[in-house]
């Protein structure tokens, strides 16, 4: 039987890397529209299609609420991408990042905390 296949597999590898040289460079403790900007300027880079900032609408009850999120980047209209830079990653982080999935439309999300001594354990990763 095939291994199967998983959505933005390769493309979240590439974020990831780019995240980690982000985070060698930086460092943790800095605000998140900073590691926001330069994750941008490495996919930048790397010519990878990605839009930061990007209002998602949310709709209720058959009524769209325009700018319902913000959300942080979006990469090749794949990948959700939620920037931290907090002291722990909280359940409620992750709810969230379950819901910005579902709001974008994007089949991955990850959510990145630089705010790690090792970026890895700030690493969370969600597929629809």
């Amino acid at each position: 039987m095939p291994a199967r296949a998983v959505p933005g597999h390769d493309l979240t590898y590439r974020i990831i890397g780019l995240a980690m040289r982000v985070h060698r460079a930086l460092g943790p403790g800095l605000l998140e529209s900073v590691y926001e900007r330069c994750l941008t300027h490495e996919l930048a880079k790397a010519a990878i299609p990605h839009a930061r900032q990007v209002a998602l609408p949310v709709i209720y009850d058959g009524v769209e609420l325009s700018r319902g999120y913000v959300a942080d980047i979006i990469v090749a209209d794949a990948v959700i991408l939620e920037i931290k830079a907090v002291e722990t990653i909280f359940p409620l982080h992750e709810a969230q990042l379950l819901t910005y999935l579902h709001l974008s439309g994007c089949p991955v999300a990850l959510l990145i905390n630089f705010n790690t001594t090792n970026l890895t354990d700030g690493i969370r990763r969600r597929v629809l």
